[in-house]
């Protein structure tokens, strides 16, 4: 599995390189001029990066996979994934994968920063930040580009529901397609993974519930392929198969 996912890897991030920050990753799609990561501009202020760009999820937003040769390589990467029937959902339970937001879960970016993870992924998605008086982590109000519905939401920590996070590899899909036998340090890792979460409308979080893409995509079509790269990297960076036919509707939405 290690070398299917160096491969994985490679083929779809082929051809550029990418400056995160201090660290400089080679090899990358999803790019633009000079080889910098591809970025979408929002409504309201602030960028969305490429999946094929965002391996490890630190980078705002969900933009559309819209050239054909990130189209290709998104295929690519979705076309690797092992697929296997959903198991049952005996034993699942939310506390499986740690209690909710948890910042001690150790292995994953953005972990032990004082901040739950909740509020770091509000903090990555969100512009115009309002924080709570005398803290530089807990957002009170915030304006979002909800990926999903192309929405712009003014939130306000008082309707706090009106924007959830998502589990974009649902926890209770990941049980029933292998995370049961797992230890619960690599469960806690998947459920604060920044790569596995998105804050995105609560309405459309609701509706997807423990959907995999062949039961909800998001309503945005331009995303669509977008979602399910992200979808494919969680898998591949967890080893965890999908079905067929989620891996069929992923496919399909990169022109596969």
């Amino acid at each position: 599995m290690n070398r299917l996912r160096d491969r994985i890897s490679r083929a779809g991030t082929a051809g550029c390189a990418v400056l995160l920050g201090a660290a400089a990753l080679t090899g990358c799609t999803g790019s633009g001029l000079n080889g910098e990561p591809r970025q979408t501009a929002l409504p309201g202020g602030g960028l969305s990066v490429s999946p094929l760009a965002n391996r490890d999820g630190t980078r705002p937003g969900l933009a559309p996979v819209d050239s054909e040769g990130d189209k290709a390589a998104a295929r690519d990467l979705i076309a690797a994934l092992a697929t296997k029937g959903r198991g049952p959902r005996t034993g699942y339970a939310r506390d499986e994968f740690g209690y909710a937001w948890m910042d001690t879960a150790d292995g994953v970016p953005l972990a032990r920063n004082g901040c739950d993870t909740r509020n770091d992924l509000i903090r990555r998605d969100g512009q115009k930040l309002r924080f709570r008086d005398g803290s530089d982590c807990v957002v009170v109000a915030m304006t979002l580009n909800d990926p999903y519905t192309g929405r712009t939401i003014e939130w306000r920590k008082q309707r706090a529901a009106e924007v959830q996070i998502d589990h974009v590899v649902p926890l209770s899909y990941s049980w029933q397609m292998g995370a049961a036998r797992w230890d619960e340090a690599k469960r806690r890792r998947l459920a604060n993974d920044p790569l596995n979460l998105l804050p995105v409308e609560g309405r459309a979080n609701s509706a997807k519930s423990d959907s995999g893409p062949a039961s909800w995509l998001p309503p945005s079509r331009p995303v669509r392929c977008s979602y399910a790269v992200r979808f494919a990297q969680v898998a591949v960076k967890y080893e965890l198969p999908v079905t067929a036919a989620d891996k069929r509707t992923m496919l399909a939405q990169c022109g596969g």
